[in-house]
């Protein structure tokens, strides 16, 4: 009784499409996390380091206090492995640049399905009485005041993006109900 209880909370919380938009964004977001470092790491910082007199960014660092052989460490490891407190202003900067570049590319994506979304187009249609253009649907016309009536544009059926995401609740419906059916 109390499996079939949580299996049908389960099932609920799958149904809502919150829960697949979030998986696929935390998925999303895990690789996207690993290439970005990956980019800053091995092709943005090495140049930026050779321009600045061969530095290894990662590598840079400041000796806080500690250590014990005189103060003068090549690696991170090296420092923190003879005892000294180090500040990684490298790695800080490298998660930087990381931050900016992810930051830059969410911003890009959220641009594009904006315009996907904006991109279904507004029938528009000429006010009958001030002449101007007025959105299709509208009731009454924003110039004049006028009440007009409002025409419905038949709807051309689905994007893309709702057809998919419909799909994929199906499969995930189909693939919660053979749990359940399994685990009765």
């Amino acid at each position: 009784m109390a499996k079939n209880k949580f299996f049908n909370e389960f099932r609920t919380f799958i149904e809502r499409g919150s829960a697949i938009d979030m998986a696929v964004g935390i998925i999303v977001g895990s690789v996207m996390t690993s290439m970005v470092n990956s980019l800053v790491k091995d092709v943005i910082m090495p140049p930026i380091g050779m321009l600045l007199g061969n530095i290894d960014f990662s590598q840079f660092f400041i000796v806080l206090s500690g250590g014990e052989s005189g103060g003068h460490y090549n690696t991170i490891a090296e420092a923190q492995a003879a005892g000294a407190a180090t500040m990684n202003i490298g790695l800080f900067l490298n998660t930087v640049v990381s931050f900016i570049i992810t930051m830059f590319a969410v911003f890009v994506m959220i641009k594009i399905m904006n315009k996907v979304r904006i991109s279904k187009s507004v029938i528009t249609r000429v006010c009958p009485y001030c002449k101007s253009k007025i959105n299709a649907e509208a009731s009454k016309c924003p110039n004049c005041c006028s009440s007009v009536k409002p025409e419905i544009k038949s709807s051309n059926g689905q994007s893309n993006l709702e057809k998919n995401i419909k799909e994929i609740t199906k499969i995930a419906k189909q693939k919660i109900n053979k749990i359940a059916q399994k685990t009765k």
